[in-house]
């Protein structure tokens, strides 16, 4: 199985509720599909340099796991069509370093 880093980014009107069902439904795919969860960072609510699809803002989830290319297939194939996600990423990277936290949870109400 190879290791991958997935970041997704949901616009930021959506509520806390549907943002915890969109992370249990990606979840669940990447499960049904061969893969495995190491760690989900949340990584809260962050400005965008410029604007992506009229959104200045968004929420990041970032998802450490393993898995073959049928389950980043099956994810991305999901994604393309929710309308909630703004942007997501997947890179392929050699082994997970899960002790650096890169960002810390940061709910910032900006204007």
């Amino acid at each position: 199985m190879n290791c991958y880093e997935h970041t997704i980014i949901t616009k930021h009107d959506v509520p806390d509720s549907q943002n915890k069902k969109l992370v249990d439904k990606y979840e669940e795919i990447i499960k049904k599909n061969s893969g495995k969860i190491i760690k989900i960072e949340n990584w809260g609510i962050r400005s965008f340099a410029r604007k992506i699809n009229n959104n200045r803002k968004g929420f990041y989830y970032h998802f450490k796991l393993e898995g073959v290319a049928k389950t980043i297939q099956e994810l991305e194939k999901a994604e393309n069509i929710d309308t909630k996600l703004v942007r997501f990423l997947t890179v392929k990277v050699k082994k997970h370093d899960l002790e650096t936290v890169f960002f810390e949870n940061k709910d910032v109400n900006e204007n």
